[in-house]
């Protein structure tokens, strides 16, 4: 008898059992470590006597990396010359994967408040918060806790709503008291999560809980509340944000006879359910080992061909990713300008790490691009991916991007007629070298705009920002992928159908050509217009783009 073929009795009970399965492969797969920022407060001092405070924020946050990065609770202290404490934690319902990248998105906004020698973050799935004195016992603040509700207008007030809201907030209250500082609750639609930091006593928590419960409760009837305190976390909301594994307490029991079913159902699909998970692991574990074999050749690569910069070298060179050296941002990345060194100046690119997509997209920037050069592509100098970012290092334009020149009305009046005829020859050069003309590497940008062309210092182009290239086969038509881009350069026929071809950029392209014969902005025109492309489709440009 064939293993799959089943008598009709049975049909429902497997469909039940894989329905489970593949519930259960796919939250594996997709969850959610909550990295939205409700808030960062940041300290009002300064360090004493104008000492640099961020070679020491940068060691504290490097210790406090290692410590939690096998659990969901760390402290950390650097006893310095300039003493440091640190605290962050992941609320309970997290895995450990989500935990570290949450974690890493609170460690990447919090440099915001440098030098400032004190500051805190909440985000919707952990805490992190540094200070230079030992606080991990504190609870509450008069001057730090705060209470944010969302922005929800209701048209009257709903009286069912406030009522189920407080009852919410203060089930969950009494469900995290009971279990060690954490709990979830579900009232009849509004859901609420309470999180108090391990280092509090129970004391501690018990008074910060009861005291975000009384204030969190103000926010109804809006949907969405949430109390950041020193000592915990309380939020409530209309739709449900937590973890089923943290789900702690509801409203609804469950009956004795439907626990009996449960139990008799997971029985019987244990050995099922074991394979399904142990072939979904080896999937995720093999696909994570090639991730990190297609990392390891890209620092082989760049050892042999001298092309590998250690992470501190950057740091120091932009300064610690001060604001005053940044240069620019874009849809992968913020860029700043760096001092190596020997003295040479050159354009740092610190990478957005918060998705598992992040290797795919430094492969296009490092393993694709290294391999071209051309005198009107930036130049790719080298990389690191040893640190706590990856960070991609491009030789330095001085005029910096050509959206500065042709939309400044100063700036505009270097751009003569001649250097707006040489600017769209190189960029037409540089995208023609892209898709293969001189190669047999056809490439895609996939976002061709005047702020991706940089300009030398005798304004010759330069193509950047290859975040968002595809390579296309020699023998094949199209590539069938994500529309990606920005909303003004982008084919109609890419954004409708997919299909990804030369032409995509060839489109963006004349888009740009238009900017810089016109000096106007596609979406910005004139009044009378929403567009750039609009105008020249009713032809009436010519009387309005030939006045230089």
């Amino acid at each position: 008898m064939n293993l799959f073929q089943f008598s009709s009795s049975k049909q429902s009970y497997w469909n039940w059992v894989f329905f489970f399965i593949f519930s259960l492969l796919i939250s594996t797969s997709f969850s959610d470590p909550r990295i939205s920022n409700p808030g960062l407060f940041c300290g009002k001092f300064n360090p004493l006597n104008g000492t640099n405070f961020v070679p020491t924020f940068v060691k504290e946050m490097q210790g406090l990396s290692e410590a939690i990065n096998a659990r969901h609770f760390a402290t950390y202290h650097l006893n310095s010359t300039l003493p440091i404490y640190a605290l962050a934690q992941c609320h309970q319902d997290l895995s450990q994967t989500d935990c570290l990248l949450c974690y890493a998105a609170s460690r990447t906004k919090i440099p915001r408040c440098l030098p400032f020698n004190s500051a805190r973050i909440f985000l919707d799935g952990c805490f992190l918060r540094y200070d230079n004195y030992s606080f991990f016992k504190e609870s509450v603040s008069s001057s730090f806790d705060k209470v944010i509700c969302s922005n929800d207008n209701v048209a009257k007030v709903d009286e069912k709503r406030t009522k189920r809201v407080g009852y919410a907030v203060g089930k969950v209250t009494k469900v995290a008291l009971r279990n060690g500082g954490f709990g979830t609750a579900a009232v009849d639609g509004v859901f609420a999560l309470a999180q108090c930091w391990k280092s509090v006593p129970f004391e501690g928590c018990q008074e910060c809980l009861h005291k975000a419960e009384m204030e969190v409760r103000g926010c109804s009837p809006k949907a969405e509340g949430r109390g950041l305190y020193t000592g915990c976390y309380l939020r409530y909301s209309t739709k449900k944000f937590f973890n089923e594994m943290g789900e702690t307490e509801h409203n609804h029991g469950v009956s004795g006879i439907a626990v009996i079913i449960a139990i008799i159902s997971a029985t019987s699909a244990f050995i099922m359910l074991s394979v399904f998970v142990a072939y979904a692991t080896y999937a995720r574990l093999s696909k994570r080992k090639k991730e990190l074999e297609n990392l390891g050749l890209i620092s082989i690569n760049f050892e042999k061909s001298g092309l590998k910069f250690k992470y501190e070298t950057l740091e120091k060179a932009t300064d610690y990713f001060s604001l005053s050296r940044k240069l620019g941002q874009g849809g992968t990345g913020s860029v700043f300008m760096g001092i190596l060194p020997n003295g040479k100046i050159v354009a740092v690119k610190r990478l957005i790490y918060n998705t598992r997509q992040w290797v795919d997209e430094f492969f296009n920037e490092v393993n694709l691009i290294s391999k071209i050069q051309h005198k009107n592509l930036v130049k790719l100098l080298g990389c690191s991916i040893e640190g706590p970012e990856s960070l991609l290092v491009y030789e330095y334009l001085p005029n910096k991007s050509l959206d500065q020149f042709i939309f400044d009305e100063e700036k505009a009046k270097r751009l003569k007629w001649k250097h707006r005829f040489d600017i769209i020859v190189g960029t037409a050069e540089g995208l023609a070298y892209l898709h293969g003309v001189e190669s047999q590497i056809r490439i895609i940008h996939r976002d061709i705009k005047s702020s991706n062309v940089l300009l030398e210092e005798n304004l010759n182009p330069k193509i950047a920002d290859f975040g968002l290239v595809r390579c296309l086969a020699p023998e094949k038509s199209h590539l069938s992928t994500g529309v990606a881009g920005t909303l003004g350069y982008m084919a109609p026929e890419y954004l409708i159908r997919g299909q990804l071809t030369e032409k995509a950029d060839v489109y963006s392209f004349g888009v740009l050509v238009l900017e810089i014969v016109c000096g106007k902005r596609n979406a910005t025109f004139s009044k009378d217009s929403s567009s750039l492309l609009q105008t020249v489709r009713s032809q009436i440009f010519v009387h309005k783009c030939f006045r230089f």
